[in-house]
């Protein structure tokens, strides 16, 4: 037979196009022909998936929910966004806790925990000295 006008001949395995694999190589369920061997409940995949995601959420502190709950203005889905954003550009640039100035609202942020560490609105801004960090970004 020709192969440019058959195509490739059957191999070993019966057809073209199949590949050998060993017993449990490939991504099927564990014990069958393409398996990978780490076949486990949905569960697994939706823990590992949610602690991820939760790592990527910016997290508040028992202390800055405390000073943001006397505020009488209320962060929007739009603010925690430019926030989210605003921790991602500290971390592009290596910082570590970073001062985050926003309208009239000051946040500390601990840039690799992702989380918020304090919050100091305008009034209050003005009479505060803030420490132990490494970089300042304004939104």
């Amino acid at each position: 037979m020709d192969p440019r006008i058959y195509g490739p001949l059957p191999g070993p395995t019966g057809g073209p196009g199949q590949v050998n694999r060993p017993s449990g190589a490939g991504n099927g369920p564990r014990g069958t022909p393409g398996s990978t061997g780490t076949a486990g409940p949905a569960t697994d995949f939706r823990t590992i998936f949610q602690k991820q995601l939760d790592q990527e959420r910016l997290k508040f502190s028992a202390h800055a929910q405390e000073r943001l709950a006397g505020r009488t203005t209320r962060l929007t889905e739009a603010d925690l966004a430019k926030l989210d954003q605003a921790v991602d550009k500290a971390a592009a640039k290596g910082s570590r806790e970073s001062l985050i100035l926003m309208k009239d609202l000051a946040l500390v942020v601990s840039v690799k925990n992702r989380t918020v560490i304090t919050a100091v609105d305008g009034e209050r801004m003005k009479e505060n000295v803030f420490t132990n960090i490494d970089s300042a970004v304004i939104i």
